[in-house]
Order: C-alpha cells, then structure tokens, then sequence
C-alpha cells in the first residue's frame, strides 16, 4: 500500500477480527508519506502475526509493476513455509468477520479452483453495490485475490508489469484451473479503482496492461468500441486505445509464453464470434 493511512485502520480491523485469521500477515508499506508506516508499525506491535515492511519512497506511484515489486517483498518472506492459500489483498478494504472463512470454503467445495475473491464494492445509497459489473467471469480484482498453492505453482506466480492481475487468471485458466469471483462475499472498497491516478491514467494503464497481456487488436477494437458508449463516455474508450497502441509505438515488452498467447487469442476470437468463451 502507498499513502492509504485514511483507509488502512478499517482494513486492520477487519483481518483482526476474521473468524479464520492468516497465520501471518505482511503489511508492505511502498514508500508512503502519510502515516501508513506508523499505523502498520502499531498493528504489528500489538498482534504478533503482522509484520510491516517499509520500501523507501521512489518519489512516485508506478503503475503495474510498482504494486507487484511491494508485493514480492511481502513474499519474498513467506515463500519458504508450509502455506495452503496466499492472500493479496489492498489497504483501502473493509470486510466482516466471515470473509475468509467464506473465502475458503469456496476452496474447499471445488478441488479445481486456482484463484477467487470476494466482490469489491462501493457505497450507492447506503447499500453496498459491486464496483465492476461487467467483468468476465472468470476475473477476480487484484484488490482481493486468494491463490491455492498449488495454482500458484503452475503459473509461476505474477508478473511484474501492467496486466499482471489479468495475466495470472488467464495462466491459470490455460492450465485447467477455475477462476471467479464469489458474487455472494461482499468488501467495500473505500475509493474508486485507479482513483489515485486518475481517470485518464487508470484507463490507459488498463489499455497498456492489455497489450502487455497480448490481447488480440480485433478483440480491443471490439472492447474499445464498446466502451464508447459507457460512462465516461469516449474517455475510456481513448484511454484503452492509447495505452494499447502506445505499447506497440514504445516497444514495450510483452509476455513471451507463445502457448499462452495462443489460448488468450483463441479464446477472445471465440467471444468476436459469439461462441462460448472464457469471457462470457
């Protein structure tokens, strides 16, 4: 996390007070100027299960990797125990008592899922309102994921540049494993996705996480098409464009698995041509 010291006391309190609480929690302080250092240094005084870690401050919020360069810090400590599930999980989150334990009980009910989470949501009129409602259904928000070990395994764990939180399902979805979120396990997420960047930023990430991810340019034509004609209107349809072709213009890497290049194309073509498809 970075500067969510106006968020992070509510996501304290509700890994707490969890009927089923981690056997450790690594909270990754990236740099933040607020009081996010002394508040994860408070809960790890008190609970001997948390323990901080504090990055020095780049001067910057990188988009994309930067969460996944914190997050592997956090890992890095970790990745040797006897773990069964892995939780990401953002500092702007609050929950009730039962998340995991309903987290993990969808685990448990299918041998074959690699990857889920609950529903992020917003507060609309008092009532909690999933943020993302036209997600396929095979994604889970990066804010929230839980990945079985052995998932984990086989997809090598994340990648360190935009897309990453596309990428992983996508990976694990190649290999035969379920993904999705669990519509009926409900987080309030305590400011808008991408909001710390910006509207026009935050779209153009998503477009450049899609050609990193190597999106078919037929299937982003599509998608773009689409997202002229939804809030905000022409703004996140630039946005996607721009990040997706500025990828091509600027060189940036991609990912080079050919064979999962070939599962994500094969199965958005599927989509373009109103066939069953992960993306349903």
């Amino acid at each position: 996390m970075r500067n969510e010291g106006q968020y992070l006391q509510k996501t304290v309190d509700s890994v707490v007070a969890q009927t089923l609480p981690p056997r450790k929690w690594i909270i990754v302080n990236d740099g933040s100027t607020d009081n996010t250092k002394q508040l994860i240094d408070e809960a790890a005084k008190h609970h001997s299960w948390i323990q901080g870690v504090h990055r020095s401050d780049r001067g910057f919020r990188k988009q994309g990797g930067g969460v996944i360069e914190a997050f592997y810090d956090g890992y890095n400590l970790i990745a040797s125990e006897p773990w069964d599930f892995l939780v990401k999980l953002d500092g702007d989150l609050s929950f009730d008592r039962g998340y995991f334990e309903s987290c993990l009980g969808q685990f448990a009910d299918d041998s074959k899922l690699g990857i889920g989470g609950g529903t992020v949501c917003c507060l609309e009129g008092g009532e909690l309102v999933a943020e993302a409602r036209n997600d396929p259904r095979f994604h889970v928000r990066g804010a929230t994921k839980i990945y079985r070990r052995q998932c984990w395994e086989q997809i090598g764990g994340l990648l360190k540049a935009p897309g990453w939180d596309t990428v992983d399902e996508l990976k694990a979805n190649m290999l035969g494993w379920g993904t999705r979120t669990f519509a009926e396990i409900l987080l309030l997420q305590h400011k808008d996705t991408g909001s710390a960047d910006g509207a026009w930023r935050n779209w153009v990430k998503n477009g450049l996480a899609n050609y990193v991810s190597t999106y078919h340019p037929l299937f982003m034509l599509a998608k773009c098409l689409k997202r002229v004609f939804a809030r905000p209107y022409l703004l996140s349809a630039a946005g996607l464009a721009f990040g997706f072709v500025g990828g091509y213009v600027r060189r940036v890497p991609r990912i080079e698995d050919s064979a999962l290049t070939r599962y994500i194309r094969a199965q958005q073509i599927r989509k373009l041509t109103l066939r069953p498809s992960i993306w349903d």
